[in-house]
C-alpha cells in the first residue's frame, strides 16, 4: 500500500484510509471518515465527520476556471456526505471565496461540482450531475443523472429535476424541472415524503398556477400570492423570496404539465 499524505494534513481519529490516496499539506478531516482507494484531497480542503470519499474522487482541487489566478481560496464539507467514485469537487476561484458542500448529501459517481457552489444539506446527485461555477443548490433537491447546470443558476428547496436536464434559469422551490429551462408542476411524490400536509400542498400547487398558468408576470404573480389570503403560510412566502429575488430569471412552463398537478392526485395523507 502507498500513502502519501503530507506530514502537516490533520487527520482526525478513526478514520480509515485506502491504498493510494494522496492527502496534501493543507488538509483537514474530521472524525470517522473513510477515504478509499486512489482518492486525492488538496488544497486549503476542510471535511467534517463521518464523511465517505470514494474511489478516485478528486476533493479540492483547483478551479477550471481562467479567472483563477493561484490565489488561497477553500473547499468545506459537512457532515457524514457519501461522496462516489471518481466524483470531483473544485475550491473556490476568487482569493479567500469557497466551495461549500452542506450535511448528508449524496454525490454519485462521476458528480462535478464547480468551484464556489453552494450546496445545502440532503442534497442528491446522481451520476454524472454537472454543476457549473455558483451554482446554488438548495436543501433535499434531487438531480437525476447526467442534470447539466449553468454558473449562477439556484435550484430551490426539494425541487427534483428529470435526469438530462439543462437548466440557465432559476427553478423555483418545491417544482419539478424537466427538458431545458421548464417546469413541470408540482415535486408532489417529494412532498409526501417529507411529510408536507394536503392543506401545504395545495396552496403550493396554488401557488404554482398563480405563478404560471395566471398569465401573469413575475412580479404580478408574486403580488398575487402574497394578497391571497390561503396563501399566507411559509412554504408560499419562501417560493415568492425566491422568484423575487432572481437574476437570472425563473424555468418556464412546459405546454403540458409532465406529472400530476390535479387536486385529487395531492390526496392521499
Amino acid at each position: 500500500m502507498s500513502l502519501q499524505i503530507h506530514p502537516k494534513a490533520k487527520i482526525a481519529e478513526g478514520c480509515k484510509i485506502g491504498p493510494n490516496v494522496v492527502i496534501d499539506e493543507h488538509v483537514e478531516i474530521g472524525p470517522g471518515c473513510e477515504i478509499r482507494a486512489h482518492a486525492v484531497i488538496t488544497g486549503h480542503t476542510r471535511i467534517g465527520a463521518r464523511n465517505q470519499i470514494g474511489y478516485g474522487a478528486i476533493i479540492g482541487a483547483e478551479p477550471q476556471d481562467l479567472s483563477f489566478k493561484g490565489g488561497i481560496s477553500y473547499l468545506e464539507i459537512g457532515d457524514e456526505n457519501v461522496i462516489r467514485e471518481y466524483a470531483t469537487i473544485h475550491r473556490g476561484t476568487k482569493e479567500k471565496s469557497s466551495t461549500i458542500l452542506g450535511n448528508n448529501n449524496f454525490l454519485m459517481a462521476g458528480a462535478h461540482v464547480a468551484h464556489n457552489c453552494r450546496i445545502g444539506n440532503q442534497v442528491t446527485l446522481v451520476n454524472n450531475v454537472l454543476l457549473a461555477g455558483y451554482v446554488e443548490v438548495a436543501d433535499r433537491a434531487f438531480l437525476g443523472g447526467a442534470v447539466v447546470v449553468h454558473q449562477f443558476t439556484r435550484i430551490g428547496e426539494l425541487v427534483m429535476v428529470r435526469g438530462q436536464t439543462r437548466l440557465g434559469l432559476d427553478v423555483p422551490p418545491y417544482f419539478m424541472a424537466v427538458e431545458t429551462n421548464t417546469v413541470a408542476g408540482v415535486n408532489r411524490v417529494g412532498l409526501k415524503r417529507n411529510g408536507y400536509n394536503y392543506i401545504q400542498r395545495r396552496a403550493i400547487l396554488r401557488v404554482y398556477e398563480l405563478l404560471y398558468l395566471s398569465g401573469y408576470n413575475r412580479l404580478q404573480a408574486v403580488e398575487a400570492i402574497r394578497n391571497e389570503a390561503e396563501l399566507q403560510i411559509p412554504q408560499a412566502d419562501l417560493i415568492c423570496n425566491f422568484v423575487a429575488s432572481s437574476k437570472r430569471g425563473i424555468s418556464r412552463p412546459v405546454r403540458k404539465v409532465i406529472g400530476a398537478s390535479k387536486e385529487e392526485d395531492l390526496d392521499g395523507e
